[in-house]
């Protein structure tokens, strides 16, 4: 196995500490390599698909980025079908049900996933056409 050195800030570490004592996980080290694993399952999964998808971002961001997440989002407006948009202690959230090709669901995935904005993004298909 290789080893990864990381630079975390303090108050991710307690709440990775946190996290960890609550899943009864041993180590930080196993902590993180399940917390990889499944980003990478997450991509391998959104890399699979092809022709037109129906999927479901779920994105928070803090509410003073709402002008820059939107004017991102803009540029995916065509397939945007709906956009519900709330506000919770500082913090938005927008729940966006999107229509399009497999290639432009992962182009706005990897635009909302690069912003250094964003708090987090998941997503979960609905429809695939291949399927």
């Amino acid at each position: 196995m290789r080893i990864l050195s990381i630079s975390i800030d303090k108050e991710a570490m307690k709440q990775l500490d946190a996290v960890q004592r609550q899943l009864g996980i041993k180590s930080r080290s196993k902590l993180l390599r399940n917390a990889i694993l499944n980003m990478l399952k997450e991509y391998e999964t959104l890399e699979s698909l092809s022709g037109n998808i129906e999927v479901i971002f779920l994105l928070t961001y803090k509410e003073s980025e709402k002008n820059h997440v939107s004017d991102m989002l803009h540029r995916f407006e065509d397939y945007i079908k709906t956009d519900l948009h709330q506000h919770r202690h500082g913090t938005c959230i927008d729940v966006l049900n999107v229509e399009a090709s497999a290639k432009t669901a992962r182009e706005l995935f990897a635009a909302l996933k690069g912003s250094k904005c964003i708090y987090s993004v998941t997503y979960s298909v609905i429809k695939d056409t291949k399927k």
